[in-house]
């Protein structure tokens, strides 16, 4: 993972405010560059182009969403229906305290060029495999007993890839209280006759 330079995080995050506000494609890069405080030279001095910042946005999405979850899961142990809770939970809180990111990734992939597309994919590979790494470790322990795991791991991927577009940060549901219905609703999908056990998630009992 690269770390952007404390300038080219102005533009990620200048760049991120202008593509949910407006969208990519009416976006503009001069605009950009005047709400970043630079001329256009000096914007265009790390990024090439609008897609370029494109992808470096995206992939600063990636970055903090591989984050939460490692931190979660690291807190989780080997048991996959802890891990499968931590692995909601991660997804929970990146969608919720980082919603814009979330959007992005929701909408804006599909305006990468071919090559920003590759690179992107490539990246995203470590996400979707440590969902399906959780899910067949439970299956070969006989903890998830769903006919259908593959179908369960995308269900599961896109109920969280869709907090972001309804939570409010005032309404009556904390994340943690979002992460423990979704927990939940992950492992009914996987244990279609009932719950192992009473999973947890790593957090102190109360």
């Amino acid at each position: 993972m690269r770390v952007p330079s404390p300038k080219q995080r102005v533009f990620i995050e200048t760049g991120r405010k202008e593509f949910v506000r407006n969208g990519y494609g009416s976006s503009s890069i001069r605009t950009i560059a005047q709400e970043a405080g630079v001329s256009l030279s000096a914007l265009y001095y790390h990024y090439k182009n609008k897609q370029d910042l494109l992808l470096a946005i995206l992939m600063d999405g990636v970055d903090t969403y591989d984050a939460v979850c490692d931190a979660e899961l690291a807190r989780a142990g080997d048991d996959p229906v802890e891990q499968l809770c931590a692995f909601v939970r991660g997804n929970v809180k990146f969608r919720t305290q980082f919603p814009d990111q979330g959007r992005l990734i929701a909408t804006e992939v599909r305006n990468l060029e071919p090559e920003g597309a590759r690179l992107y994919e490539e990246r995203r590979r470590v996400g979707r495999s440590r969902m399906r790494d959780i899910v067949e470790a439970g299956v070969a322990a006989g903890l998830f007993t769903t006919k259908y795991p593959d179908d369960c791991r995308r269900s599961i991927l896109a109920m969280v890839s869709a907090i972001a577009n309804w939570y409010d940060p005032a309404g009556p549901d904390t994340p943690d209280m979002i992460a423990d219905r979704y927990a939940e609703l992950a492992l009914n999908l996987l244990c279609p006759n009932g719950l192992p056990r009473t999973p947890n998630d790593g957090r102190e009992q109360e």
